[in-house]
């Protein structure tokens, strides 16, 4: 960590060695803030299972340091991210959560844990380039943000905007850092219920894609990714959103297919999953109603560790991406500033997942479901304006024979996140 940082001093000192002229752009458009964020965690097992329950409460504090650009027209820059989360309850008997780290063999969880993240970047014209600490939000690769600090990569990322109306996306990855992990480690596929060999791993993920505007109301997006010696991906997507009645009505597709790259360490890989929401939006209501399918042989790979970025994203305890699964959800929000309460949102979903085969837990045509609820509120004024406080709860249900993979579980979320911006 001391080298870290030396390293990023002896950056800084060098960029503004170069003169005020040729530093003003990295200092004068620089900016920072502190994030902290309180978050509880509580999954209770319903049924017998070897632990009941994993629950931890934890605090974190997200430091983002960003530079602005030399000048020039090659501009460079220096970011920086401070992470650090610190155990305000926990156990042996209750760890698992994401929030902390824990030791494997006595499941002792962490007091504290932190990591220092540094990304150099050089910018010309509308192309962005970054290398260090990355991260991506992307349907092929996207870093989760759902726990106490955020997960990361190590590598190379480039953003261009040069051509109009298309926003091109390349990378080229070779570790990745998980939430609840100071350390960057190899990559693997996530394979829950056993649907891959998880402990196969690979030190390259490479992609390339990007969204096109078509229209003011309608995106196309198409990104391809390899995981080495693992999986391959291919997405295509289209989101429309235009005005219909007296609302307007949100068409998101997507579509991934998924076979196996190289020697296929991580088993048969053979999935397409093409799915369909619905959203309407009429004032303070918006309803949701959709659709996914998965055919082939296996369930649908992804980074162990990321979002899957699927339609049921958001769902709190599955991702229904079993092999043959069909799920389809309804979903209502609402933004009760129509009542007068600007800041505090709801929802409501609930997602059924059927057709499962899944040989080693109880054959074919298993099922799974989930209903989630939502409440969240931002302060709208006062010395802590922004504040923001979420509570998620969520019910989940499977009828897999296997104890291991048979869940009830009954999960709840609460976590208040407050940014204090620097300068």
């Amino acid at each position: 960590m001391l080298k870290t940082v030396l390293r990023a001093l002896s950056a800084c000192t060098c960029v503004l060695s170069m003169g005020p002229a040729l530093a003003s752009g990295f200092i004068d458009d620089s900016h920072a803030d502190l994030v902290m964020r309180n978050y509880y965690f509580d999954r209770n097992y319903v049924n017998a299972t070897p632990q009941a329950a994993a629950r931890e409460w934890a605090q974190g504090f997200i430091l983002n340091l960003r530079s602005g650009y030399t000048e020039g027209p090659v501009g460079f820059g220096l970011d920086a991210q401070g992470l650090l989360g610190v155990r305000l309850d926990s156990s042996r008997a209750r760890t698992g959560t994401g929030l902390l780290p824990y030791n494997a063999t006595t499941r002792e969880p962490a007091d504290e844990y932190s990591e220092l993240g540094l990304t150099a970047k050089a910018r010309a014209s509308k192309s962005e380039l970054q290398l260090g600490t990355i991260s991506t939000f992307l349907p092929i690769a996207f870093a989760s943000p759902t726990r106490l600090l955020p997960q990361t990569f190590r590598g190379a990322y480039l953003k261009s905007q040069d051509i109009d109306q298309l926003t091109l996306h390349v990378g080229w990855l070779d570790r990745i850092n998980l939430r609840d992990s100071t350390d960057y480690q190899k990559m693997s596929v996530g394979s829950p219920n056993g649907r891959f060999n998880g402990a196969a791993q690979s030190n390259r993920f490479m992609f390339i894609g990007g969204d096109y505007a078509w229209s003011p109301h309608l995106t196309l997006k198409y990104y391809h990714a390899e995981l080495a010696q693992l999986y391959r991906k291919d997405f295509y997507g289209l989101v429309d959103n235009r005005p219909m009645g007296p609302g307007s009505l949100k068409s998101d597709f997507r579509l991934f297919v998924t076979g196996e790259d190289g020697a296929a360490k991580a088993g048969t890989v053979d999935n397409r999953n093409a799915a369909l929401m619905l959203t309407y939006s009429l004032g303070a209501h918006k309803f949701g109603a959709g659709y996914m399918q998965l055919t082939g042989k296996t369930g649908m790979p992804y980074l162990f560790g990321t979002e899957p970025l699927v339609i049921t994203e958001g769902t709190l305890s599955s991702e229904f991406l079993n092999p043959k699964e069909r799920s389809w959800q309804v979903r209502y929000d609402y933004s009760f500033a129509g009542m007068g309460a600007p800041g505090l949102n709801g929802m409501l979903r609930y997602v059924s997942g059927d057709n499962i085969e899944l040989a080693r837990f109880g054959g074919s045509n298993l099922s799974e479901s989930e209903k989630d609820i939502e409440v969240s509120y931002v302060l709208q004024s006062g010395p802590l304006k922004d504040l923001s406080l979420r509570l998620r709860n969520a019910w989940y249900r499977n009828d897999f024979t296997a104890q291991a993979s048979h869940r009830d579980d009954n999960e709840l979320r609460v976590n208040i996140d407050y940014t204090w911006k620097l300068w």
